[in-house]
């Protein structure tokens, strides 16, 4: 497996949230495990949300910049899950620039994934770096357009 990872891999436009309602982090990771179980792909939201929070207690993972990489490790998952959220209005998430948060990508992986968890966290952070990227994730309307952003900037890295 030589071949890059690529974010476009585990993200479809299906698993894209244009408008988050969530003003609490708890709400914006209860949507996001809510998102998972609606489609089929997780059984327990409150399962989820409490390993989300448990991650959040070791350190914030609003890495600044308005940008949260939530994430943690879900028994009996296969692969790894990944879905984009935006929350227009801003959402406090205790970052590290102590900036409200408005772009999330949540990764949820297998227990066993280690390597393939870590990539997938540096290959998003790695998008995210890109001020034009983040604009441009701000600006797009849709789900449509906002998966276009997101595939573009997974192109050029």
């Amino acid at each position: 497996m030589g071949t890059t990872m690529k974010i476009i891999d585990f993200l479809s436009p299906n698993d894209i949230i244009p408008r988050l309602a969530g003003t609490t982090m708890e709400e914006v990771l209860r949507e996001f495990a809510q998102h998972l179980v609606s489609s089929g792909r997780v059984s327990n939201a409150d399962q989820l949300v409490k390993i989300l929070i448990e991650r959040e207690k070791l350190g914030s993972t609003g890495i600044g910049n308005g940008v949260a990489i939530p994430h943690g490790r879900l028994p009996g998952l296969k692969d790894i899950l990944v879905v984009f959220g935006r929350a227009r209005q801003g959402v406090e998430f205790h970052a590290h620039d102590q900036k409200q948060v408005y772009l999330f990508f949540l990764l949820v992986a297998p227990e066993d994934s280690a390597g393939k968890h870590l990539k997938a966290l540096a290959r998003i952070s790695r998008i995210l770096k890109s001020p034009d990227c983040r604009r441009a994730l701000m600006e797009s309307d849709d789900r449509e357009a906002l998966f276009r952003v997101v595939s573009e900037e997974d192109e050029r890295q």
